[in-house]
């Protein structure tokens, strides 16, 4: 059996690359989103939960078991250290559920993978390629004001904490312009053409 091709996609708080992964999805093409799935495992996995208890005591996780995201986003946001020892609790496992989870779509054409955090196809992952998603700053930040409940202040600095939009196009194979200007499924439907020929082509 052979592997499916995997395709990254990631982009900026706002940009709308949930919704680049749900055209494909209605493609029929298996979408993993490693944000969600890491936020599951994280509250869902005992060897996970155990480790994170231990290392950040108890209220990591709130009477109620859920994952206190408030309590530990505030001992890691200036740590670095601790920050990267929670990764490396959290990452190994994701990895291996991931690997898993594309073993089951081999019989796909390709599979997507959707991350905020990406690096280039090849580097340090399994991506065959990497799609960016991309939009104005102005347009995402009046997206998130209407879906979350944040200040445009906050959504500012959330955005400049994030990898620019110069750092992605670094490592973009492809880019989906989502600006509510360029039509979004032609540009969809372009690539899955691409992956789809790719695969038979292999």
């Amino acid at each position: 059996m052979s592997q499916a091709l995997q395709i990254g996609v990631t982009g900026g708080i706002g940009s709308g690359k949930s919704m680049v992964c749900r055209l494909f999805s209605c493609l029929d093409i298996p979408v993993y989103s490693a944000d969600s799935r890491a936020k599951w495992l994280t509250n869902h996995d005992p060897v996970i939960r155990e480790k994170i208890t231990a290392l950040l005591g108890p209220q990591a996780y709130n009477e109620s078991g859920i994952y206190n995201t408030a309590y530990v986003a505030s001992l890691v946001f200036n740590n670095e250290t601790l920050l990267k020892e929670l990764n490396a609790i959290i990452h190994p496992v994701v990895m291996s559920d991931t690997e898993s989870w594309v073993y089951q779509h081999s019989d796909s054409p390709y599979v997507i993978k959707e991350a905020a955090i990406m690096n280039a196809a090849g580097d340090k992952n399994t991506l065959d390629y990497v799609i960016v998603v991309e939009a104005p700053v102005s347009l995402r930040i009046s997206r998130i004001l209407s879906r979350d409940n944040r200040s445009e202040k906050e959504i500012r600095a959330i955005i400049e904490r994030q990898v620019s939009d110069e750092k992605r196009r670094e490592i973009a194979d492809f880019t989906i312009i989502n600006d509510e200007t360029t039509a979004l499924i032609p540009q969809v439907m372009k690539l899955h053409r691409s992956f789809i020929s790719g695969k038979n082509a292999g």
